[in-house]
Formats: structure tokens, sequence, C-alpha cells
């Protein structure tokens, strides 16, 4: 009998020669463990970096706008606290600050930042109606014209003239940008004239009048414009030779409600759409007339919640605002591209929305901003064993730790004989001591009196000072004059006066002794 022998309870085949070891009975583990290599293999085939997690702090309200530079090495984050913070992981440590903060226009929320191609310039994008351009270290290189607010026609103004929504640099070309407003136009800017812009572009509307332009976004080449209107449509325009403000294509109701984020795929063929009703919608840009897929149940209440794709486009993700009576916080969404299905949800923050969320292709590391009324941060997520550089630097760097040698007293110099005006003040404390002891110097003060006085003290039946009760008493004060006709009381000085003269009369004693009156008007109508 070769291999191990055969276990009891057989059909009493005992003659037979058995190879082999023998087989397992059947039963649930062997789904289970199928299961299992396939949950492996799932998560093999995304690989999603979230194992480990930072957070960079500082802002006081949600976080609105974020951007990250091309190689990775620094972040930009907005808020609703009207400031811009600048983190660079090649200069921070482990306490995860700042080196800079910025504050494009005093009361107005940051609604957009967008680094240049060649990540030495970045645009910012707030309430106000003129965006600024800064340096890679946050220095001011320009602002763009406010437009004449009085002219009807938006085409023959300079500039915007209400607030802007969205802004984004071109992919391609690092002298122009894109932007929207809430005055109903997309402009396209040229960063060497901040003066005027190069293009106007005026949505397809059912009706006349101004309705904003939510969100803007370029495609991958940088040959295709979209637009999310107010009224929910989405537009799209191709820059080619001679094109103007009518839309190529134009889908009427995309959305019910005001659309936050537009995002196309690097190949073109699909557009990703989020809005304030709550869904993520796909559309084939082949077939614009209906969405491929349409997921709801994903609350948002912030018009800067966009959408972002993953390095390989594989995965698209987005993120959740959290709701006043339910139990989940603010999540961040993983969908499959080719199966249009949920893949994975990651809780960002029980307490705090999430707004923007970006996959940095050379970090591999997931960024996504949160926030509420009093707290506002950029939640980085990374694994050790697939992230490169980024959060694995600065935390590897400990702050340093404090040592005895660091802390200085500084010595008291003790002068007894110095000049007066060079000495230390005395302690107050005995003296302080000493005239609490004293019966007079700390006496507490006396109550007014209620009612007549009474030793030596006067009451408030006949003035509560001093000084008036002298006066009424000695007949000084005589409140008669309301009594008096204000013409008796002229009238009874007339005798000393034209007995005793003072003033004008002595003057023109010479001159004039007999006073001349003038004559009434009345007199001569009457004669």
């Amino acid at each position: 009998m070769i291999g191990p022998p055969r276990p009891l309870g057989g059909d009493g085949e005992d003659d037979e020669p058995m190879i082999g070891p023998p087989r397992l009975p059947p039963g649930p583990a062997e789904s289970d463990s199928e299961d299992e290599i396939d949950g492996e293999a799932e998560d093999d085939r995304y690989r999603i970096p979230m194992s480990n997690e930072i957070v960079l702090k500082g802002h006081t309200k949600v976080v609105s706008a974020l951007a990250v530079d091309h190689t990775g090495s620094r972040v930009l984050s907005g808020s609703y606290d009207y400031t811009v913070r600048m983190y660079d992981f090649q200069g921070m440590n482990a306490r995860l600050q700042s080196f800079r903060q910025l504050e494009p226009f005093e009361g107005h929320q940051i609604r957009g930042l967008s680094w240049s191609p060649t990540s030495d310039r970045f645009l910012c994008v707030t309430g106000s109606a003129q965006a600024k351009i800064y340096d890679r270290d946050g220095l001011t290189l320009g602002e763009f014209v406010k437009g004449d607010m009085y002219i009807r026609d938006l085409k023959n103004t300079k500039g915007h003239i209400t607030g802007l929504t969205c802004g984004e640099w071109h992919p391609k070309s690092k002298e122009t940008i894109l932007t929207s407003s809430e005055d109903g136009s997309l402009r396209i800017w040229d960063v060497n004239d901040f003066k005027s812009q190069k293009q106007v572009i005026k949505p397809k509307l059912a009706r006349p009048g101004r309705v904003p332009v939510t969100t803007c976004t370029w495609d991958c080449d940088g040959k295709r414009i979209a637009g999310g209107i107010g009224d929910g449509s989405i537009q799209i325009w191709s820059i080619n030779a001679g094109w103007g403000s009518r839309p190529d294509i134009s889908v009427a109701n995309g959305h019910s409600d005001d659309i936050t984020g537009l995002k196309f795929s690097s190949d073109g063929q699909i557009l990703l759409s989020r809005s304030f009703d709550g869904s993520l919608k796909v559309w084939d840009m082949r077939k614009m007339k209906e969405s491929l897929r349409v997921f709801d149940d994903l609350p948002n209440h912030y018009a800067q919640t966009n959408i972002a794709f993953s390095p390989d486009e594989q995965l698209f993700l987005s993120g959740t605002s959290i709701e006043r009576d339910s139990t989940t916080g603010g999540l961040l969404c993983f969908y499959d591209r080719q199966k249009l299905e949920l893949v994975s949800t990651v809780g960002i923050s029980p307490t705090c929305s999430v707004v923007q969320c970006a996959w940095h292709p050379r970090l591999n590391q997931i960024f996504a901003t949160a926030g509420g009324k009093h707290e506002g941060g950029t939640h980085v997520l990374y694994d050790p064993t697939v992230s490169e550089r980024g959060a694995l630097v600065c935390v590897a760097r400990a702050p340093r730790k404090k040592s005895v040698d660091d802390f200085q007293a500084q010595p008291v110099i003790q002068n007894p004989h110095a000049l007066p005006m060079f000495r230390d003040q005395p302690s107050r404390k005995r003296q302080r001591e000493k005239m609490l002891k004293d019966p007079l110097k700390s006496h507490k003060p006396e109550l007014p009196m209620n009612g007549p006085g009474f030793g030596g003290r006067v009451g408030t039946t006949k003035g509560s000072l001093l000084t008036q009760y002298l006066l009424k008493q000695g007949g000084l004060i005589k409140e008669t004059w309301m009594e008096e006709d204000p013409r008796e009381a002229i009238l009874k000085y007339a005798d000393v006066a034209a007995k005793e003269p003072k003033y004008i009369a002595p003057a023109y004693a010479d001159t004039q002794p007999e006073t001349v009156f003038a004559k009434s008007d009345s007199e001569d109508e009457e004669k």
C-alpha cells in the first residue's frame, strides 16, 4: 500500500491500493478559500493606496480647493476661511505645517486652484470677479482686470463682472487659462496680458438672460472646453479655427440642479459630471443624449465637489457631504470605469464633508479635502509599499526633541544702589497689606442716602448735592422760569434800561440823542 492509510468508513474496497493523500470532504472551506482568493485578486488589481493616512491641517473652515504640482512636491489648499496654504513635502517634518499662508482677496472664499503645466506658477480663483496669478513661492505676479458692470453685452466687457466660480490652467500651454463666473460667461485669458481676455464664451440658453456658469474644465489635450450651466445643462466647445460661442454639444437636462464638477478622460471618450442633486453621471462623448450610468445617493452640499480619475483611469472617485440626520460621515467613493459599479468606499471623516479629491500619478497617493464650519484639512492616503515620496518623506522626518540646553533662564540682576530712574519697581504687596489694616484707608464707602438726611448727611429730598441744598435754602436758585411769560420777563427791565443805559444808548448819545426807529411795512401799505 502506497501513501497514507485510507480513512475508516470506506466502501469495503480494502484490497485495492490507494495512491496519493485522501481527498478532503467537500464543505464550506473550499468556497471560503475561493472567495478570499477572488477578493485578494481584486485588491491586487486596483491597489488603492489607503493603508496609511496623514492630515495637513491649518484651516479653520472647510477646504474647498486643492492643487498638487506635477512633481508632487508642493500642495496648495484653499478654504472658506479666505486663505491659501502652501505645503512642501521636501521641507516638512512630522508636524506637517505649511510654509506660507496667503489671503488673495479679503472676505472672499477660495473656489479654485490650478498649477501651470511647468509648475512654476499657479492660478487662484476666489469669490471676487478677478483671478490672481502667483509664482511657485507665493508672490503675486498679476491680477486680471474686472469688467464694466454697466455694459449689458458681456462680450464687450474686458473681464468678469461678478464672482468667479471655477478656473483651470491649460494642460499644454503655460500662457492660457480658463475661468467661469456667475455673470454667465466663460473667458480664456493670456497670463501675459492682465488687461483683457482673449476669448469670451457665452453659453446657449433656452431663454435670454444671465445664468451662472458653475464649473468649467479642459480636456487632456486642451482642444475642448466643457462648462456646467446653472440650468443643469452641460455644454462642450471644440477649439478650432474660427470657433465661436455656439457649443458643439449641448445636453439640455444633464442634471436637475447646479453642476459642481466635470472631468474628461485622457482618451476623450468619457465625461464625468457631479451635481448638487446628489448624483454622479458617466457620459459617452459619442452618445451624449443619455448618460451611460447614474450613481445616486451621493449627497453634495458644496459647489466645489469634483471628480478625479486614477492614474491608469480604471477607477474614478468622488467625495460625499455629511447630512444632518445621517449617521455616515464624509466618504470617498471609488467606481470601476469598465464595469460602472461601486468598488470601495473609504471613510475620511465622521464629522466633516469631503469636497475635493485627487489621485496623483507620480506619488500614487490620494488627496481628499474635508471640513465643516469650524475645521478643515487635507487628508493624504498612501501605502508605503506602492507609494513614492510625498507623504513618506515628511513622515519619516520626526521632529527634533527639545534638549535641556535649549532653555535659557533670563538672569535677574539686583542693584539696590541704582538711581531712582533705573531702579526696578519694588513689590507693592507689603504696602497693600498695610493699607488693608488701616481702618481709614480700607473704609467701605457709604451708600447714598434715601429720604431726608440725618447725622450731618444731606438726603435726597432737597437736592442730592450739598451745593444744590445750600443754594435752594439761600434763595439763589429759583425755578420760576417755567411759569413766567418771556415777554413780561424782558419788559420788566425796560425802565432800568431807559434810565441807566449801559451799551447801545451811550454810543449814540452825541450823534443821535433821540432814537429813530424804522417804520413798519404795514404802515406804508395802509397809507
